[in-house]
């Protein structure tokens, strides 16, 4: 794109210059005048263009700011509406599971310990509430003694002693708790009906006779965490009030989803104790309680989720101001859209005054004779590198006066698996080989008998040559002398991959099954130091082979960053573009 800028910038100050020269060629300062009304034209064309682009973007980014944090704001409400759910779910699954006993007793949470905390809900406190007569306490006393609870006496919630002012009429008092502690079991044997909050709660449940909760105050003690109880009536067959109550307490900000740095919004939730109060928490997750002033700033937006039969609204307010972030972004366009104005008018003037046709094709032909060398540079390596590999091929198999017959078979089979590597390459524009095509009949013999399996990897120029010449010289050994039971043996070619980049592993593993090393004809020499000297430190790895008691074992591993080698598909893929 830059490059199409500089020539329309250069063939337009060209015929500029030309035409005033044409026009009246005696007055240069006419032909600056010009030049410099041209090159006003263009930075007038530049301001507005850029007060456009700023202007676009301002209204993109607020609309954009807008989306995400509408769909940031749904999806964090959907999350706490599904935790809320679960919670009451748990609360419904409790109260059904629930047997309620003919006699009273002091440890009902013991047979649903392990359904309330396979549900992952992390409630503060479980409990029982039991609806016992008055002619009931002192049986109640006795089994919240036998229950080994600190204090059984049966008394309010603030501890003092229970007021019996209708002696008639059910007291509910709280004869078991999960988890137990030191903190918990001291609420054994309480009365929650005088407590401000709890006791109204108690009677809406039962009214409702289905979950109900409670307004936020706070749990277990005067200063503890603030949280909602939720209290589920347990109504057992062929009755009509209540025999108790199961009821979970939860802290309220792992309810609110509070405590996420990353998020776009904070979130508090409107205190249904007080009109203008909201329960905020902070990033360690403590609730706190605020009063809203009329003046203060307005929620970005409100959602309501439901919860113990009731509806609580959260109100979001966002961390960023949008419309500041919209004026900085349009301020940066702007200022990139004058900077690139003042440049185009700048090479403009500086084009108009120098003729850059003949520097143009100078700088062609130099680039063209720098690539014509790169390549012709990259071409001999390249050729150099297969005639140094076929040298040593023929070389080595001629050495140590090997049998013609058989030395001619095998120069020829290597050979012709170096042509199949760089006929390989030549279709891919030497970008690399799939491992798969290394595989061909006509590369190696007995193909038909490899079982090849391993992911689909493309290995470089380098690699795959190396590979080709060990996979070549492990099948042309494969087919000497027969196992025990009559069969030529049996090959599994198997590769992965493991490990994360940029230290993942190459794998090879190849094996010779129905051979031993009895029937198997022995390695060559050139086959040995192949191998084990040449394709591992081609590939910077290691190998070894080995013979099991039904099979010849050869394996290889690399690192992957040699296998592919980057740098030289890069290389290439530069001088394919030139």
């Amino acid at each position: 794109m830059a490059r199409n800028l500089f020539q329309f910038v250069a063939a337009a100050a060209n015929v500029t210059c030309l035409i005033d020269c044409f026009a009246n060629p005696s007055f240069p300062g006419k032909r600056v005048v010009r030049l410099g009304f041209i090159i006003g034209f263009i930075a007038l064309i530049g301001v507005l263009i850029s007060g456009l682009a700023a202007y676009r973007v301002h209204d993109q980014e607020l609309t954009l700011d807008g989306i995400a944090m509408a769909r940031a704001i749904d999806v964090h409400a959907s999350l706490v509406q599904d935790r809320l759910t679960e919670r009451e779910l748990l609360a419904r699954v409790a109260s059904g599971l629930f047997h309620t006993p003919s006699v009273i007793k002091a440890d009902m949470l013991r047979p649903l310990r392990t359904s309330i905390y396979a549900f992952k809900t992390d409630f503060v406190v479980a409990a029982w509430i039991a609806r016992i007569k008055p002619t009931e306490l002192d049986a109640a006393r006795a089994e919240l003694v036998k229950a080994g609870f600190p204090n059984p006496t049966i008394r309010n919630d603030d501890d003092s002693p229970l007021d019996m002012r209708a002696p008639d009429q059910p007291i509910d008092i709280l004869m078991d708790v999960e988890p137990r502690d030191a903190q918990t079991t001291a609420l054994a044997g309480r009365s929650p009906d005088q407590h401000p909050i709890l006791g109204p709660m108690l009677a809406r449940a039962m009214a409702a006779g289905k979950p109900v909760a409670s307004d936020p105050f706070p749990l277990l003690r005067a200063n503890g965490p603030i949280g909602v109880v939720l209290a589920t009536p347990v109504m057992p067959d062929g009755v009509a009030s209540p025999a108790g109550f199961v009821i979970f307490s939860y802290e309220l900000a792992p309810l609110m989803l509070t405590n996420d740095d990353l998020s776009l919004f904070s979130v508090a939730l409107k205190d249904p104790r007080s009109a203008n109060g909201e329960l905020i928490a902070n990033d360690q997750g403590i609730v706190s309680s605020r009063a809203v002033s009329p003046d203060a700033l307005t929620p970005t937006a409100t959602r309501t989720v439901t919860f113990g039969g009731r509806d609580w609204s959260l109100n979001y307010y966002a961390k960023t101001n949008a419309m500041k972030r919209a004026a900085q972004t349009a301020a940066i366009v702007a200022a990139i859209g004058l900077a690139l104005t003042g440049i185009v008018c700048g090479l403009f003037g500086y084009v108009a005054y120098n003729n850059l046709r003949l520097s143009r094709e100078i700088q062609v032909r130099i680039g063209f004779e720098r690539r014509l060398t790169a390549v012709i540079d990259e071409l001999n390596h390249r050729v150099k590198n297969i005639l140094a590999v076929i040298q040593s091929i023929v070389t080595r198999t001629l050495r140590h006066g090997s049998d013609i017959d058989v030395a001619r078979e095998l120069l020829i089979g290597r050979i012709h698996a170096m042509s199949n590597v760089v006929s390989l390459l030549s279709e891919s524009q030497w970008q690399g080989v799939k491992l798969q095509g290394l595989f061909e009949a006509r590369a190696i013999p007995h193909s038909e008998r490899i079982a090849v399996s391993g992911p689909d990897i493309a290995v470089s120029a380098r690699a795959a040559q190396s590979l080709s010449l060990l996979f070549f010289e492990l099948a042309s050994h494969s087919d000497e002398g027969l196992s025990l039971v009559g069969k030529h043996p049996h090959i599994v070619a198997h590769w992965d991959v493991t490990g994360e980049e940029p230290e993942a592993v190459f794998h090879f593993r190849w094996e010779e099954f129905n051979t031993s090393e009895a029937t198997r004809r022995p390695d060559s020499d050139f086959g040995v130091i192949l191998l084990d000297r040449v394709a591992p430190e081609a590939l910077g790895g290691t190998s070894k082979r080995y013979f099991t008691d039904v099979s010849y074992v050869y394996e290889l591993t690399a690192p992957m960053e040699t296998v592919i080698d980057m740098t030289e598909r890069d290389r290439t893929e530069q001088l394919s573009r030139r």
